[in-house]
């Protein structure tokens, strides 16, 4: 993530990527439009209303509410751990998977493990193959970037950066399907070797979209069965959940599950949700001997302290923001160097990670507003990218501010000084300005200026880096007030004026 600019650029570089991107991102756009107008804008809008209104209402109290779904989940037969950081996460996780094999000399070593953000968060896969488990990716997504040894791309889609034929060679490689099989041989060939690891397996993982205190029940939601598999065939449970994960009332689930699966792929439900409520309890039924939710704060509780940053929390990983964001469709999520891409990761991780290494992140976008726009629960994120902005300048500025957050840009500090000594003074501004109008004619051509080079490019590098694949408008020939002076005349129009002499 301290790269992302020479990730970006590198990014740019690959037009396969980019064509892939673009298609996905945009199918995924047409689908959630189509599923948007089912429901009705009116409608929609309202829902989006009262998601927000329930995350506010449970992130204001979400010590009660976490103390409450832990409580009745222990009734249920639970086994609530509390984690502050990652390496705890990690490390619970791992003692718990020992644990379950005590007395199992037999037991196999392999952790099936559903789709999970909060578990590619703390790196937890690579964590327990240290620790001598092998832990396989169910998703189909996660599956193809865990063969390629890679990180998800995106939130919902992993694999959204690979065409079909990268991942038919990825196959033939890994697991030796023919190299040019299509679609249904090469799933054919995942459900082979996954169903085998869900015999084998003895220890299941997965994620958690909400936990409902009411009940001390979390759901999970998903498409392909693999979270359902992994969540009842093995012996052993373990969910993993971020503290904002919690909502009030199982009836809340009503409005996230109409929001969720519309934003994120287009559909009116996910195939699967999955409500678990503790472990079995007659051997003839279906589902886990024990279950285990490891509740992980890992830099959440930082993001309370403010009510800018608290709206941070209220995401429900549904990725319709990275689907509009521009920047996302042109270099993907990999150059974010964050398990969270796009419009909220640029917020999510410097806050997670710290502002001395994502610091660039949250100058990774347009500030066109995209994100907010698709946001199920309204997350202002084009403020919060703002308010990060402000924090990294800050700290940069300080005397004695941390290392690392983003380098001293003399250049644009003093760029910025010029244009506030300029527009603070009617006089100042009018001399500029008509020192730009007789500059750029050296430039202009055709009431257009092309790309800017030599001198002026070497000394005002955005101009010319701007110019390199745009042109650039022109100051107008005349200003407005000279216009408005001589009544519009120069501009080609007249202004009809009252006896009092105002327009």
């Amino acid at each position: 993530m301290e790269r992302f600019g020479e990730n970006a650029v590198a990014a740019l570089g690959d037009a396969t990527l980019r064509g892939a991107l673009r298609h996905a991102t945009d199918l995924f756009g047409e689908r959630r439009r189509a599923a948007v107008a089912d429901v009705g804008a009116v409608e929609f809008d309202a829902l989006r209303d009262r998601a927000r209104a329930i995350k506010d209402h449970t992130l204001e109290r979400l010590d009660h509410y976490l103390e409450q779904f832990a409580e009745r989940a222990t009734a249920r037969g639970v086994r609530v751990h509390w984690a502050r950081d990652a390496e705890e996460c990690c490390a619970i996780v791992a003692a718990l998977c020992e644990g379950a094999l005590q007395g199992r000399p037999e037991a196999s070593r392999t952790i099936v493990k559903s789709k999970s953000m909060t578990s590619e968060e703390v790196r937890l896969g690579e964590h327990l193959e240290r620790a001598g488990f092998t832990s396989v990716e169910t998703d189909l997504g996660e599956w193809i970037v865990q063969l390629a040894g890679e990180a998800p791309s995106h939130i919902i889609v992993p694999a959204i950066h690979k065409t079909k034929a990268q991942i038919a060679e990825l196959f033939a490689e890994r697991v030796g399907t023919a190299p040019d099989a299509d679609e249904q041989a090469l799933t054919a060939a995942a459900r082979r070797v996954l169903r085998e690891r869900f015999a084998e397996a003895g220890i299941g993982i997965s994620g958690v979209n909400f936990a409902i205190a009411e009940t001390g029940s979390f759901l999970v939601l998903e498409n392909e069965g693999n979270a359902r598999l992994s969540i009842t065939a093995p012996r052993v449970h373990i969910a993993l959940m971020g503290i904002e994960k919690v909502v009030p009332r199982l009836a809340d689930l009503d409005v996230f599950l109409k929001l969720l699966p519309r934003s994120g792929t287009g559909q009116h439900l996910t195939t699967y949700q999955t409500l678990i409520t503790g472990p079995k309890s007659d051997p003839a039924m279906e589902g886990p001997d024990e279950v285990h939710v490891v509740v992980l704060d890992n830099g959440r509780s930082r993001m309370l302290e403010q009510a800018v940053t608290r709206q941070s929390l209220a995401c429900i990983r549904c990725g319709a923001c990275l689907n509009a964001c521009p920047v996302y469709q042109q270099v993907g999520g990999h150059a974010y160097g964050s398990v969270y891409p796009g419009p909220i990761g640029a917020v999510i991780t410097p806050q997670l990670a710290g502002l001395e290494r994502g610091a660039q992140l949250p100058f990774a976008s347009s500030l066109c507003g995209a994100c907010r726009d698709v946001c199920p629960v309204r997350i202002d994120i084009p403020g919060l990218l703002l308010h990060l902005r402000g924090e990294v300048v800050g700290a940069a500025s300080a005397p004695r501010g941390p290392r690392g957050t983003v380098p001293r840009r003399r250049g644009e500090r003093l760029a910025f000084w010029l244009w506030s000594f300029v527009v603070r003074s009617p006089w100042r501004y009018a001399v500029a300005t008509r020192l730009v109008r007789l500059g750029q004619r050296l430039f202009a051509r055709g009431g257009r200026i092309g790309r800017v080079g030599g001198l002026l490019g070497w000394l005002a590098p955005p101009l010319a880096a701007w110019t390199e694949g745009r042109d650039l408008r022109p100051l107008a020939r005349h200003a407005f007030r000279d216009c408005w002076r001589a009544g519009m005349a120069l501009c080609g129009t007249r202004t009809a004026r009252t006896e009092e002499g105002e327009p």
